[in-house]
């Protein structure tokens, strides 16, 4: 059974993660990250414990039980009869207290996922934490949620193991109702005394097994909550699906055309996006500059369908992108965030991630290109250096510049830079300007800044508030309107 039972648990897992992997963005802001990550281990571990180790039980004691009641029916139909009727009585008590025992296992595994994200929020938090003198408060927070997780838990053990006396009690009511019934069978000369004393061997074979039952099922109602919490990822409903027979697209050859886009998040919160038209010629640098919530990084996560547009379509090369292999399409871009997202790997790891046979020299040569090579080579092992979780052994410039070396291996014809800069200090922004400079030569791009000064140089600069597009052209002809462009860059110039 050991690995039958383990190679399920692993599969579980497995599906889960690449569920996890493809499900839309929009999932993950409805969700904790933490009770993800309870459902992933916690709750799979629970299925393990409570299921799997009581499957030989499941299936082998029924067999005895089925086998044993064909004998008594054999021996005596009357006596089974009441037997049974006793042993139905039985499992409706215990039954009523598995289905509570369920409910209160939900409750468990629900905190449990709470006090997962209480965690990995503080320890992604703790400089914050710390400089806001926050340790009590978020000391209360948890342990307010740990005492009733410890309360929901220890109910729901009274319950488990009241499972063993129960069934103990119930088996010794059954064989007193059952000598008493029978002994007034035998009396009456209904039934002989041997015949009797056989079917009370024969039952005792049925209550040994039928306790063992009992505890397994009560293992598998406490399971049962975990793999409900697991099955609502499994079964999640993923938003952005490829269409049957889909087309492939290796290049970009002409443009990039948003046509009457609306979108929102949620049809309650209302539109981010209104009636948006654009058209992105090859080669060219698109610019978006507003106000925070104009629609700006929701303009551009349409690209690479991290969400579907509600009204409308976004082409390449006049094709709706809904009509391109999901692959192709993201294979298409590379993305340089605000956030530089990086992993616990090696700079090297870093560089390369998701691309495969990449040549050494290639990597090095993007490095050099994104102004990264001298800061990793003075590093302890160079390119073999751990970067630590998120980057964190790197500066802020450090990490965006090997974002952008990342960008510049993969060589994609669409460059998306969402407000690259803006989290820099002067010195690392113009060591990480010159290398998004040298990244979107050649290229289309979309870049969207606060910064107003990084995209004076922009084909075309696209002035956006409310989701709606409200002035566009050059620096020059926008300047001359002196409309809401030109108020942006008073303000940055005060």
């Amino acid at each position: 059974m050991a690995p039958v039972r383990n190679g399920i648990i692993r599969d579980l897992r497995r599906q889960l993660f690449d569920k996890i992997l493809h499900l839309h963005l929009g999932y993950f802001s409805e969700e904790r990250k933490g009770d993800l990550m309870s459902r992933i281990t916690a709750d799979v571990q629970e299925v393990e414990w409570s299921i799997l180790n009581v499957l030989e039980a499941i299936f082998r004691e029924p067999l005895i039980v089925i086998g044993s009641l064909i004998t008594m029916l054999f021996l005596s139909p009357s006596l089974t009869f009441f037997v049974f009727i006793l042993m139905i009585f039985t499992a409706i008590v215990i039954g009523g207290i598995g289905r509570t025992l369920r409910k209160s296992s939900h409750q468990v595994q629900e905190k449990l996922g709470t006090l997962v994200s209480i965690i990995e929020e503080t320890l992604g938090g703790l400089r914050i934490i710390k400089g806001f003198n926050a340790e009590s408060y978020q000391d209360k927070k948890f342990n307010k949620e740990n005492n009733e997780y410890r309360r929901i838990l220890t109910k729901v053990l009274w319950r488990r193991d009241l499972a063993s006396p129960l069934s103990e009690f119930m088996g010794i009511g059954v064989v007193a109702v059952l000598l008493w019934y029978g002994s007034r069978q035998v009396f009456s000369g209904e039934l002989q005394a041997a015949t009797f004393l056989t079917f009370i061997y024969v039952f005792y074979n049925v209550i040994q097994p039928a306790k063992q039952f009992t505890r397994a099922l009560y293992n598998v109602q406490k399971g049962v909550a975990a793999m409900f919490r697991v099955e609502k990822i499994l079964d999640a409903k993923n938003n952005i699906q490829e269409i049957p027979n889909a087309l492939s697209i290796q290049h970009f050859e002409h443009e990039i055309e948003y046509r009457n886009v609306t979108f929102g998040y949620k049809p309650e919160e209302g539109n981010v996006l209104e009636d948006i038209n654009l058209r992105i010629q090859k080669g060219k640098a698109i610019a978006l500059v507003g106000a925070s919530g104009a629609g700006k990084s929701t303009l551009v996560d349409l690209l690479p369908r991290f969400y579907d547009v509600q009204l409308g379509g976004i082409f390449i090369d006049g094709v709706n992108i809904k009509h391109y292999k999901l692959h192709d399409l993201r294979s298409l871009m590379g993305i340089v965030s605000q956030e530089a997202i990086l992993f616990n790997d090696t700079i090297y790891n870093n560089i390369v991630f998701g691309l495969e046979n990449v040549k050494e020299e290639d990597v090095i040569r993007a490095a050099k290109i994104a102004n990264a090579h001298d800061f990793i080579i003075a590093t302890e092992n160079g390119y073999q250096t751990n970067i630590g979780d998120r980057g964190n052994k790197l500066s802020g410039g450090q990490r965006q510049r090997l974002t952008i070396a990342r960008a510049i291996l993969k060589n994609p014809p669409i460059l998306i830079l969402d407000e690259a800069t803006s989290a820099l200090d002067s010195e690392s922004e113009k060591l990480v300007q010159e290398a998004l400079l040298e990244l979107m030569k050649n290229r289309t791009s979309i870049v969207i800044a606060h910064r107003l000064s990084t995209i004076q140089h922009a084909d075309e600069i696209i002035v956006m508030r409310d989701g709606k597009i409200l002035e566009r052209g050059n620096h020059r002809e926008l300047l001359k309107k002196e409309g809401e462009y030109q108020k942006l860059v008073e303000l940055q110039a005060f």
